[in-house]
């Protein structure tokens, strides 16, 4: 066997090395890029949404308008609607808040240009539950209730199904809920969460909308930058070692 026949090993072992490094190196750079622009898109969210959110209220969309409405066009607007409520059918959703467990009461409002929005009243414990033990809250007659456009929550991967067959409901899903309690006129796609102005008898309670975004992909970006930088490192002290292996040339 020739002197030079041991290096091909080592040769092939060397380009594996580089190839694995930079391969590794270019995937964890690219996440920690993507990252990056996650957070841009987050951060840009958040202001659209505080913007909304805090802004004058607007008059809550009609029919005309309702295949515009999405996540990302509309939710969190500050809207103002005024119509009757239908007390009689109110939902009961399950919600956890400051002031503990208990339900948001979900009210159909008939507008007063003939269709129907959702709107979540706000908050009571299950003692306040039935509608005779906060009578004094039960809006009667022409009213206009300013909130926070919300989109419909239809089950999702973090949500336990609704169960309308026994009025069970664990997400506020328009559509379900309007076709539970037999709305007749058009129902709007999304809901309004009534703001913090105090009801009659002090139940519901309603401001409670918690709007929070986690924003952690800065840590990620820089994780994923680490990697990169130490797996670059990596690979280049163990080629330098494989080469400090290779025999010298005769």
């Amino acid at each position: 066997m020739s002197a030079g026949a041991p290096r091909r090993p080592r040769r092939a072992r060397l380009v594996a090395i580089a190839l694995g490094a930079t391969v590794l190196t270019a995937g964890f750079a690219a996440l920690g890029v993507w990252q990056v622009e996650r957070r841009a898109w987050k951060l840009a969210l958040i202001e659209r949404v505080e913007t909304r959110a805090h802004s004058v209220p607007s008059p809550a969309p009609g029919p005309e308008d309702w295949a515009s409405v999405t996540a990302e066009t509309a939710e969190y607007r500050r809207v103002r609607v005024s119509g009757t409520f239908d007390n009689a059918r109110e939902t009961f959703v399950q919600a956890a808040t400051d002031y503990g467990a208990g339900f948001w009461v979900l009210t159909p409002l008939v507008t007063d240009r003939g269709f129907a929005v959702i709107v979540n009243r706000g908050f009571v414990p299950p003692d306040r539950k039935d509608p005779a033990s906060r009578a004094a809250g039960l809006r009667e007659g022409p009213t206009t209730v300013t909130g926070l456009l919300r989109i419909t929550e239809p089950r999702g991967a973090f949500l336990r199904a609704n169960d309308p067959a026994a009025d069970l409901w664990r997400s506020r899903d328009v559509s379900a809920i309007a076709a539970k309690r037999g709305l007749e006129a058009p129902v709007a796609p999304y809901f309004v969460d009534a703001d913090a102005a105090p009801n009659s008898g002090g139940w519901p309670i309603g401001g409670l909308t918690v709007i929070a975004f986690r924003n952690s992909h800065l840590v990620y970006a820089l994780t994923w930058f680490s990697l990169a930088i130490g797996t670059a490192i990596g690979g280049w002290i163990v080629a330098r070692h494989e080469l400090r292996r290779r025999p010298s040339a005769n």
